[in-house]
């Protein structure tokens, strides 16, 4: 099987057939013969830099139904809220002085924020903090949409397809919701020359190896710039609440087989990892992350913004996150720089 790796190491790709064994036959020995391989690639184009990216969660509000997530429509129990443009400005003030040079503006599909008010957030950050880079994950908009915020000054997009394949898709979300639809957007983000992420819940409800080869290969057609996988964590107040959690042992091992298939890719050691293991996000960097993303909401929303149970860092404030984060890196090697972070190419 160290054949298999040793092949997408070389080659940065495998047969669907070759995937499928890669993942149904892992083991312990294997894993760790995968990590040193993804560690050595991230080493190769990033050494021992981990970037960071401030996440403002600045509304929780959604027009989706998605089966898996906290805020969706449906979840009457959720506190609604939305920042304004002057508390987003604040958060961006307080993860400037901390070092960070990447805002990444985060919410449900939340029409309150219209084309015209998106620009202006934009042109705001922009026109305060001209050496940071600005990633909006706000999901499915139009291309002219799009178009606007790129030209506003919003570099990076991050929109998890969650799954490849369209029935796996079909069974995550209400039948409005469009798996060649959010595709098509992903395409257009690319089209539009933005820096582009795609990612997965590992371990969502329905999911099968053969749907996780579908991902990986969509993950190399794309080729996108980011890719943020994490573990599925099930919410008490979704239809998935009773559903199985995924693993943080097969997150690990799909972080190094993306790290292989696109060594020069931006991949996150993401909150979910670090809810399901008090040492999650530091094993995701040893798998082949590189990328950090600490929480600059302010903190009396912190609570709200629940796409699943139990998340972590949701008491604390900005700055006790950032210090927390940078000691963490340190001790198992790495330092967290003050950069934009941008993708190798």
């Amino acid at each position: 099987m160290k054949a298999l790796v040793d092949k997408l190491y070389e080659n940065h790709t495998l047969s669907k057939g070759e995937y499928k064994e890669l993942i149904d036959k892992r083991n312990t020995e294997l894993a760790e013969y995968l990590f040193e391989k993804a560690r050595e690639v991230r080493i190769d184009n990033y050494g021992h830099q981990i970037y960071i990216r401030g996440l403002i969660e600045f509304t929780n509000y959604c027009r989706n139904d998605c089966f898996y997530c906290g805020i969706r429509k449906s979840n009457h129990q959720v506190e609604r809220y939305r920042l304004t443009k002057e508390e987003i400005l604040q958060s961006c003030l307080v993860g400037y002085r901390l070092g960070f040079r990447t805002f990444v503006l985060q919410g449900g599909e939340d029409g309150y924020y219209t084309d015209d008010k998106m620009i202006d957030i934009i042109q705001s950050i922009k026109s305060n903090y001209p050496d940071c880079a600005i990633t909006l994950s706000i999901g499915e908009r139009s291309y002219e949409s799009y178009k606007a915020f790129y030209d506003a000054g919003a570099e990076r997009y991050l929109l998890r397809h969650e799954t490849a394949n369209p029935k796996h898709y079909e069974s995550l979300h209400p039948t409005n919701m469009n798996l060649d639809k959010r595709k098509q957007c992903l395409y257009n983000l690319k089209d539009i020359g933005y820096q582009v992420g795609c990612g997965i819940m590992v371990g969502s409800p329905y999911q099968t190896t053969d749907s996780l080869v579908e991902d990986l290969l969509f993950i190399k057609e794309l080729e996108p710039h980011m890719v943020g996988i994490g573990p599925f964590i099930p919410h008490q107040s979704t239809p998935f609440a009773k559903k199985e959690a995924g693993t943080m042992e097969l997150t690990l091992y799909l972080v190094a087989i993306i790290r292989l298939i696109l060594p020069t890719v931006l991949l996150p050691a993401t909150t979910a990892l670090g809810t399901i293991h008090p040492k999650g996000r530091e094993l995701g960097i040893l798998a082949g992350a590189n990328v950090v993303m600490p929480n600059l909401s302010p903190k009396n929303v912190r609570q709200k913004y629940m796409l699943y149970d139990n998340k972590i860092c949701t008491g604390d404030e900005a700055a006790e996150c950032s210090k927390c984060m940078k000691k963490r890196m340190e001790a198992i090697g790495y330092q967290v720089v003050i950069s934009r972070g941008d993708h190798k190419n």
